[in-house]
């Protein structure tokens, strides 16, 4: 099943120079296809799902492990670099936090474990939360697929959507309160994901606001 998809996100059609198409795959092949592919961060195989916020990454970052689930190994741990970060301002500057405590153990075949950031107490909370040594890591959020964990990466994803969509998705999810930080939020996001490319160095596309008709627990729409 196809369609076209030009006006999502805007950053297919400046890969080719034409309107996207937009193409219904199964989220239990691509779990099969990480699965057939190397790992690059020890024994992982490291997943990344990036892109603005509210594009639905992690509906798609959950789907995605709900397929690997049924496959051997398990379902994978997902961590949300959201519960990284130490408030709106540690939007990129995260990073350092999440390789001591995650990536760095995993690559030398350790397990991992963090911190998970509690935006009510706006602090840390003191219970770690383990990360497992798996055959696949999901890590889901803004600057997942960033340039320094390419090299690493079995799979990086971006999901897109169009920007009034992801405004009134974070509102309906977090209320009309956030919109300074929010604002300042998109600035940011857009200024890394220029600076890093990071659509274009993708593996897959995804379309998180698709309008042709399919089953989402099941499939999603890659944009070609």
């Amino acid at each position: 099943m196809t369609g076209t998809a030009d006006d999502v996100g805007g950053s297919a059609g400046r890969r080719t120079g034409r309107p996207s198409v937009a193409v219904v795959e199964a989220y239990a092949e691509l779990a099969r296809r990480v699965l057939a592919g190397p790992a690059r961060l020890g024994r992982t195989r490291l997943v990344a799902v990036d892109g603005p916020s509210g594009a639905g990454k992690s509906r798609f970052a959950a789907r995605l492990a709900d397929a690997l689930a049924a496959l051997p190994g398990g379902r994978p741990p997902v961590v949300h670099t959201d519960d990284l970060l130490d408030g709106w301002d540690d939007q990129v500057t995260f990073w350092p936090r999440l390789d001591e405590g995650v990536l760095g153990p995993l690559r030398e075949g350790r397990a991992g474990a963090y911190r998970r950031y509690s935006w009510v107490r706006q602090s840390f909370l003191p219970r770690p939360v383990p990360v497992p040594v798996a055959p696949v890591l999901v890590l889901e959020g803004v600057t997942a697929a960033r340039a320094v964990v390419r090299p690493e990466l079995t799979l990086a994803v971006f999901v897109t959507a169009p920007a009034s969509l992801r405004l009134e998705r974070a509102v309906a999810r977090d209320g009309p309160e956030i919109l300074p930080e929010l604002r300042r939020w998109h600035v940011g996001e857009r200024a890394h994901f220029a600076a890093d490319d990071t659509a274009n160095r993708a593996d897959l596309l995804v379309d998180g606001a698709p309008t042709l008709p399919h089953d989402t627990d099941r499939y999603y729409l890659r944009i070609g």
